[in-house]
């Protein structure tokens, strides 16, 4: 008697899926089955593995999609490199319908396929029962998580693709071609499979995982990606879309959309999110706030300037310091002897002068992903208010050259471990929130890494710029770093230097956020809209919405607060600071239909070359992108269409 083998049986699974593959494994008797898979909990264990690791590699420099949008900018002498940063290319018009860009319908250029993630959940499904020495509630557990991990991997599909075909049962190699080849579900039917996962899944799991399963998902977790599933579905994109996708209709003649607007997905999408902020903090999660002693380099100006610097170190440490309170989900399936992540390619090498450490070397120390000119005019000024919102913010003379004060300057005193003192700047780096100081690396601020405090200046030559004696390529092509995603103790050369930490999918900021922009959009302006927002912005030491906004003295368009549409705008700019370069900004913006407007504009930065403040301070193009309509949706991949004839392309493509 022959038997397939698991790789076989599942590569037949996935053949017989909408999602292709190219074989068939027969193999002899001697060779592991499914039952010798699914026969103890410790091969058990590596199927649940399995399951999740098609979770996307959101910390992956070349394969995430967190550089989707307008915050980040790599090496430009890579543009033509088909394999790296392929997100940036979706952005640069350069998305392929014969071989999508981290297409994770077929598993196309960087991604894993999605529907073979189904295949794989429904395997273990369909076999945990089997396994001798686990227990009937344990069993329930796993079965729990991969549940909500079908639904969690159709809700991603959702988002690139909108409609798709739904894996309602598990494909046999009995099945019939009606069985095989299947349609796209309509949207609001998707939507209607991704929570029935989550629903069903939520009451078996454990209400937070223990230590040792820390990134496994729990009630926690799950809650909050439910409600971010329905957050979407009600957002402008899903709701009433006329405008994209009026003549985007099935085989039946009907709409794959959803063409009217309903208000009251916005009240669903607030009663989970309500319920999964209560759950949240029932176990004791909420917004970080740095506890430990400082670093050694800051604690004379911790000293003299504790208030901005306690900000300036929970606004810092936010994402890499592992497993936060606010941490609500997190990606951490790492490859932890190889480098690649996104706090690598961000990371400025070691200058020479600051200690014992490896200078200048390329290991875990890319210096290449920069961030964009736009971020530094994102992130708000001292008031809580965008740039060109603060009447006292003078954006006519921004980029001229200043001098920060010298340390024995009283006003030197709130910069003190913000600022480098006397050094030369720019008016824009000054008078700013919090969070640009935190997230952003400038000329004369500061870089926390390699367990110093780098005095980056960014000129050509100097301190985190660029300098061809050491590398001609690996340089922050804008002049302006990111060292969010950076822990402070990570080193170069070797990856036990390297401190790893979990990429949040879910934190609680982005919780408050979403609870202000829901009970926006349901009932408008409120209290209580201002103090879901305002919870975030006094952890980032702003001023609160209602105060500053209804200043005439300082807001430009005084009182925008009291509208809805205006109260939406800064909910979006608040998520944008609060979340950038977390994945988040691009997907708010695709959600409310803005997506064309923002992301089709060249990117800039400042002149690279430059060895001097006039030199350097000199904006020039660095890379053209193109953004349209037809991108909202990813293309179905040629190979798909042409095996399965029910499947209709997404428009455009």
């Amino acid at each position: 008697m022959k038997k397939f083998s698991i790789v076989g049986l599942l590569a037949f699974f996935t053949l017989l899926a909408p999602s292709c593959s190219k074989y068939l494994d027969v193999v002899p008797d001697n060779t592991m089955t499914l039952k010798d898979l699914f026969d103890t909990r410790e091969t058990a264990y590596e199927a649940l593995a399995r399951v999740y690791s098609y979770i996307p590699r959101m910390d992956n420099t070349a394969l995430t999609t967190w550089t989707l949008g307008d915050e980040f900018v790599g090496r430009l002498d890579l543009n033509n490199a088909t394999g790296d940063m392929r997100a940036i290319r979706i952005m640069r018009g350069l998305q392929s319908v014969t071989n999508p860009q981290l297409g994770t319908w077929s598993g196309t250029e960087g991604a894993k396929s999605l529907y073979e993630g189904f295949r794989q959940c429904d395997v273990f499904l369909e076999n945990i029962g089997l396994v001798r020495d686990m227990g009937d509630q344990e069993k329930r557990e796993w079965s729990a998580q991969v549940t909500f991990l079908k639904g969690y991997y159709a809700f991603l599909l959702v988002k690139q693709y909108g409609p798709i075909v739904l894996p309602t049962e598990m494909i046999t190699p009995e099945a019939t071609k009606e069985q095989l080849f299947l349609q796209r579900s309509k949207v609001e039917d998707c939507f209607a499979f991704i929570l029935a996962r989550m629903d069903e899944a939520i009451p078996n799991l454990p209400e937070r995982s223990t230590e040792s399963n820390m990134g496994q998902v729990d009630q926690v977790s799950a809650m909050a990606i439910k409600a971010r599933v329905l957050f979407f579905r009600a957002s402008p994109f899903f709701n009433g879309n006329q405008e994209y996708f009026g003549d985007f209709m099935d085989h039946d003649g009907q709409p794959f959309f959803p063409l009217q607007y309903d208000g009251e997905k916005w009240k669903q999408a607030l009663d989970a999110i309500n319920e999964s902020i209560a759950l949240c903090e029932r176990n004791g999660l909420g917004l970080y706030k740095f506890e430990k002693e400082p670093f050694i380099y800051d604690r004379a100006a911790f000293e003299a300037n504790r208030e901005h610097m306690q900000t300036l170190y929970d606004l810092r440490m936010v994402v890499c310091d592992p497993w936060n309170r606010e941490l609500v989900w997190g990606y951490s399936n790492h490859d932890y002897y190889n480098q690649g992540e996104l706090a690598h390619s961000t990371n400025i090498r070691l200058p020479a002068g600051y200690g014992d450490g490896v200078i200048n070397t390329a290991a875990f120390s890319w210096q290449w992903m920069a961030a964009t000119y736009r971020m530094t005019e994102r992130y708000y000024t001292r008031n809580g208010l965008p740039i060109d919102e603060d009447l006292s913010f003078n954006t006519n003379t921004m980029h001229e050259l200043t001098r920060t004060p010298g340390l024995l300057d009283p006003e030197y005193e709130e910069l003190n471990g913000i600022m480098q003192p006397g050094a030369e700047t720019i008016n824009l780096y000054l008078n700013r929130e919090p969070r640009f100081y935190a997230n952003l690396g400038i000329t004369g601020g500061f870089w926390r890494a390699h367990t110093v405090r780098i005095n980056t200046m960014m000129y050509n030559g100097a301190d985190g710029g660029y300098n061809s004696s050491t590398h001609s390529t690996d340089f922050l092509t804008t002049g302006i770093g990111i060292q969010k995603l950076v822990h402070p103790e990570s080193q170069s050369n070797a990856w036990q230097r390297v401190i790893r930490f979990p990429y949040p999918i879910m934190r609680m900021a982005d919780l408050y956020l979403m609870k202000a922009e829901a009970l926006n959009e349901y009932s408008g302006p409120s209290q209580e809209v201002y103090a879901s927002i305002n919870r975030v912005r006094e952890r980032a030491g702003i001023p609160n919405v209602e105060t500053v906004w209804s200043d005439a003295t300082l807001a430009k368009s005084v009182n925008k607060h009291l509208t809805k549409e205006g109260m939406r705008d800064i909910i979006l700019d608040e998520r944008s600071v609060e979340l950038a370069f977390e994945g988040q900004r691009f997907w708010d913006m695709w959600r409310h239909k803005r997506a064309v407007a923002e992301f089709s504009s060249p990117v800039w930065g400042w002149t690279h070359t430059g060895s001097t403040g006039e030199t350097f301070f000199v904006l020039e193009a660095k890379q053209a992108r193109r953004f349209t309509i037809t991108d909202y949706l990813w293309p179905i991949d040629l190979n798909e269409l042409n095996t399965n004839g029910n499947l209709i392309q997404n428009p455009g493509w």
